[in-house]
């Protein structure tokens, strides 16, 4: 090598390593790597309770030891994935980050059953966003509402046909050459819309890659085989504890991904989106409101008119007017709703009018929020009975007062109080609290940070 290369190249490395040094010229820690992993459908007492549940799940449960933990977070409008996961990153309601459902309303099924994928549809400022702004490292794996997401590192969470076509959409909208990158490394990426937990353990491997490669400040994990497996067997069923167990084991192998690249060091935060009843009984508003004459159907039996139509049922719906001035089809449809609600086999226990639906800051623009006590599901058929029973399973979407859809916070690493219980709080926290860590500021946040005692009792302004 010349000298004078030679020299330059000694010169840079000094450089470099003053990075690694303190005021006083030790070698300074890294910083600790923030980590954002979400259990899609964890309930809080599978932790809280473990002992009682017979459950094996040691990383989770040194979380409660060493950190601090709600013993139930209080979700949103509606209890289901995407407006969750977009309030967890934003601090907002539904209603104001305007990710209302995991599918935009398309009544007539134009959209051919997408989902809101894209992360421009956030209203407002997400924690990848003011983290990028600040010119910190970001990366996620699979994080709902991240198609063309301002983070440094991305694999979108996306889907379609569920055909290895798939698996290059995945590829192009993901950061330019990661996907392929880490394929080299640790094998193929799952497809798309497998969230069961062999796909969530390859996910994994995925996760850690990208923290031990690419080094992010703050990155974000979403596993999704405990949701599958509760709907399919129920919560609290042998399946699906089984399947947690596993999970337990992803989230200790990330998580020692993100300490090898931290010194040692980690902030890991682990959340849920919602909580999980088991429910043997449906109710199928469309159907009344077809026989009604309200939703005209093709051929094929799905929408092809509609006057109104149940948006996203779950445990509860909004129900839609096409046109919401319009008097007649209004009375019609809560003379509908009174009559069902009146009959105790239908399952509903909440009919909410405008204004009173317009403050659970879900379901903006629903003439009526309809919602079902546990035990009982809302369906989306247009053809067959009103009411039916089974099959059996599980599901989520009730309105966020009902305890059995507590979601789930546990919070451990530098500078977190250990063994601290926060009691309920709101999903709207959790944003707010990983930007103070982060040293951030979302300034649109409706939470409040829960490790900042000046904000104690207080939402952010």
């Amino acid at each position: 090598m010349h000298l004078t290369n030679l020299r330059v190249l000694v010169a840079t490395c000094a450089i470099f390593a003053l990075d690694f040094l303190d005021a006083h010229g030790a070698a300074a820690e890294p910083p600790s790597p923030v980590v954002l992993i979400s259990i899609d459908g964890l309930k809080p007492d599978y932790v809280l309770e473990a002992n009682k549940h017979g459950l094996k799940i040691p990383n989770l449960r040194r979380l409660v030891q060493e950190g601090t933990h709600a013993t139930g977070v209080v979700g949103v409008v509606p209890t289901v994935t995407y407006p969750s996961h977009t309030t967890m990153v934003t601090g907002v309601s539904p209603a104001k980050h305007g990710i209302l459902a995991n599918t935009p309303f398309d009544p007539l099924g134009k959209n051919l059953g997408g989902w809101y994928w894209y992360a421009e549809d956030i209203r407002v400022p997400t924690l990848w966003d003011v983290a990028s702004d600040a010119g910190l490292v970001t990366s996620s794996v699979d994080w709902p509402v991240t198609v063309g997401a301002k983070l440094t590192h991305n694999i979108a969470q996306y889907w379609r046909a569920s055909t290895p076509d798939d698996q290059k959409l995945i590829r192009v909208l993901s950061s330019p050459g990661l996907v392929a990158d880490a394929e080299r490394i640790v094998g193929a990426y799952p497809e798309g819309n497998d969230y069961t937990i062999a796909a969530d353990r390859r996910r994994a491997a995925f996760n850690a890659w990208m923290l031990e490669t690419k080094k992010p400040r703050f990155h974000l994990c979403y596993f999704s085989g405990l949701d599958t497996e509760q709907h399919r067997s129920g919560p609290y069923s042998s399946h699906s504890f089984a399947v947690l167990e596993q999970t337990d084991e992803l989230v200790g192998q990330v998580r020692a991904a993100a300490e090898k690249i931290g010194g040692g060091r980690a902030v890991i935060c682990v959340v849920s989106d919602h909580g999980f009843v088991r429910t043997d009984k449906e109710l199928h508003l469309n159907v009344a409101f077809a026989e009604a004459g309200l939703i005209g159907l093709n051929e094929q039996g799905r929408p092809s008119s509609w006057q109104a139509i149940a948006y996203y049922p779950s445990g509860s719906a909004g129900v839609m007017l096409r046109d919401p001035k319009d008097t007649a089809t209004l009375e019609k449809v809560r003379g509908i709703l009174t009559r069902l609600a009146t009959d105790s086999e239908s399952g509903i226990d909440r009919l909410i009018e405008e204004p009173d639906s317009e403050k659970l800051g879900g379901f903006t623009g629903a003439s009526f929020v309809v919602s079902v006590r546990p035990g009982y599901r809302l369906g989306n058929n247009f053809k067959g009975p009103v009411r039916r029973t089974g099959p059996v399973g599980g599901t989520h979407g009730y309105l966020p007062d009902v305890a059995e859809m507590n979601a789930t916070f546990f919070l451990a690493g530098p500078g977190v109080p250990t063994g601290k219980a926060l009691g309920r709080i709101d999903m709207r926290d959790i944003a707010p609290t990983l930007a103070g860590i982060l040293g951030l500021r979302l300034p649109t946040a409706e939470g409040k940070n829960l490790l900042d005692s000046r904000t104690d009792g207080q939402r952010q302004k």
